[in-house]
């Protein structure tokens, strides 16, 4: 279990890694007039995934979840190509990658990495760490929960980029 909770709380390192990317990109933004779109929907995003961090801790300390090899092992390894996945979406998408949706005008889809092929791959990799990570160490009811949340949660999300992207893709500025 210390090992797990290694991991837990390395993956929370991550996430604050990111937030001070996205904090510094979110200024690159506005700075070039990017428009925020779903505010809403952020609050309830940011605490799904801290209760995803909490919750496969408290499930596999309260409930004394074993690791069983033959499920653990796999479920690391994708806890990982879901981690290089995120991080090479950041990375193709440069400053303009961010936890919020902010949509700067006059500036071209990215369409190469992982754009090339998926259009949100980004939620690739959290679709495939919300189960994962929780299985690496069988806590089941965390994967399950957050999996069934994130979905609904997804929808409205990838909604929201949709519509934000075809709002400033089809505004006077760009023709």
């Amino acid at each position: 279990m210390i090992w797990y909770t290694v991991l837990v709380l390395a993956t929370g390192a991550e996430r604050i890694a990111e937030l001070v990317v996205s904090t510094r990109n979110a200024k690159w933004s506005f700075a070039r007039g990017g428009v925020e779109f779903g505010r809403g929907h952020f609050p309830p995003m940011v605490a799904l995934h801290t209760g995803l961090l909490l919750a496969c801790l408290a499930e596999v300390w309260f409930a004394g979840r074993p690791f069983l090899p033959w499920l653990g092992w796999p479920m690391l390894v994708l806890v990982l190509a879901s981690q290089a996945l995120r991080w090479w979406c950041i990375a193709t998408l440069g400053p303009r990658w961010n936890t919020r949706v902010i949509v700067v005008r006059d500036l071209p889809l990215v369409t190469g990495g992982p754009y090339r092929w998926l259009k949100h791959p980004n939620y690739v990799a959290v679709v495939v760490e919300g189960f994962a990570l929780p299985l690496v160490h069988t806590a089941w009811i965390t994967a399950l929960v957050f999996t069934v949340l994130n979905a609904w949660l997804l929808v409205v999300r990838i909604r929201c980029e949709n519509r934000a992207l075809a709002t400033v893709l089809a505004s006077p500025a760009r023709a």
